[in-house]
């Protein structure tokens, strides 16, 4: 009898980040408040359209969320948002009059006008 040898690879990130993204993430690892562990998103029901996307500081690890490893610190996304996540892009915008965190979500079936929420 032959023994049968099981290959696994490594999972792809439900959320891709963009060099932007991971810069501020950096950052914020750098002035994160005592007990911070990582940073983490989540999609609170929230705004006119249904879902908003919020991003804080996470203190302890949940065991259902996704851990992203980033060069500057840890990025989580809520275990329970990783549904309407899965396969976005993540990224860091910022010009001459606002900064923010910028989505690109396939899962995004609508968004509201001010874009603070969306629906999938």
């Amino acid at each position: 009898m032959t023994a049968t040898t099981t290959t696994t690879r490594a999972r792809p990130a439900a959320l891709i980040l963009t060099p932007s993204a991971e810069a501020r993430i950096a950052r914020l690892m750098e002035t994160a408040p005592d007990g911070a562990i990582g940073v983490k998103l989540s999609t609170p029901r929230r705004g006119c359209s249904g879902l908003a996307y919020s991003v804080d500081y996470v203190t302890e690890a949940d065991p259902f969320d996704e851990k992203i490893v980033t060069p500057g610190g840890d990025f989580y996304v809520d275990g329970g948002s990783l549904l309407y996540l899965v396969g976005s892009t993540m990224d860091w915008v910022e010009d001459d009059f606002s900064a923010g965190f910028v989505f690109q979500n396939p899962n995004a079936k609508g968004m509201c006008g001010c874009g603070e929420s969306f629906t999938v």
